[in-house]
């Protein structure tokens, strides 16, 4: 299988791992197995630590939930797999893929929860050869992973420059650190979704909630406007500082 103008992609779907500065290291990897973007889902923040200035080179997109990114993978033509060892997971190395893939891994305690895998079109697993641990760290997985599925894909190898890659010229920083970006849609999605939480529990302790909406409304309003919003539409790319 060879890359066709890249037309085939991989992303990353970072979604409840458990130890969240994971994702500085895993950004690191999908930066250089030419990952198209890395995909939050839940939150927004994660600690960037790791990432060796990787992550401003890289592509983060931000989604409330599970069946959200699903569906705008879905829209681009992608497949979604997930990392887990179960009785129907092919090895990575048979490279058991068709088209663009999106990788799930799970957390390293739990694995894949019954949630992300029903999202899952299929699954392969790592083999291992030694018997000193039952699994891989998320971010070693993931870099099995996305090699197995670069070499699938005939993805062209980056230039060298002695002993090591040429790193591209670094990107204008266009959000900030530790933030991925979303669509105006779900930004205001979000600040709807908080204003509703607030006035419940203030209505919950005060009892006469019509009184307060208006002054509720315009206290989010002025405090969302007072915030430095460094969210942008679309794709963008995010700089470590």
């Amino acid at each position: 299988m060879n890359q066709k103008e890249g037309l085939v992609e991989s992303f990353v779907i970072v979604h409840n791992i458990a130890k969240r500065h994971n994702v500085g290291t895993l950004a690191r990897s999908a930066t250089a197995f030419g990952v198209s973007e890395l995909i939050l889902v839940g939150r927004r923040d994660f600690n960037s630590f790791g990432n060796h200035g990787s992550i401003s080179h890289l592509h983060f997109r931000h989604f409330h939930s599970l069946i959200e990114a699903r569906n705008f993978l879905k829209e681009r033509g992608c497949d979604i797999c997930g990392v887990e060892i179960t009785n129907n997971a092919a090895p990575v190395n048979q490279h058991p893929f068709s088209r663009s893939t999106a990788f799930l891994l799970g957390n390293e305690g739990t694995g894949l929860s019954v949630k992300e895998c029903e999202i899952c079109d299929f699954f392969v697993y790592i083999p291992q050869y030694g018997s000193g641990t039952a699994s891989l760290n998320v971010t070693i997985a993931a870099s099995i992973v996305l090699h197995h599925f670069g070499v699938w894909a005939g993805f062209t190898e980056r230039t060298r420059d002695g002993n090591k890659f040429v790193v591209a010229e670094k990107p204008t920083r266009q959000s900030r650190r530790g933030c991925s970006t979303e669509t105006d849609d779900a930004i205001v999605e979000e600040r709807r979704l908080k204003r509703e939480d607030a006035a419940n529990r203030f209505f919950d302790e005060r009892g006469d909630g019509d009184a307060c909406t208006n002054l509720l409304d315009t206290l989010f309003d002025k405090l969302e406007d007072n915030k430095t919003d460094f969210s942008v539409s679309g794709e963008t790319s995010i700089s470590s500082g």
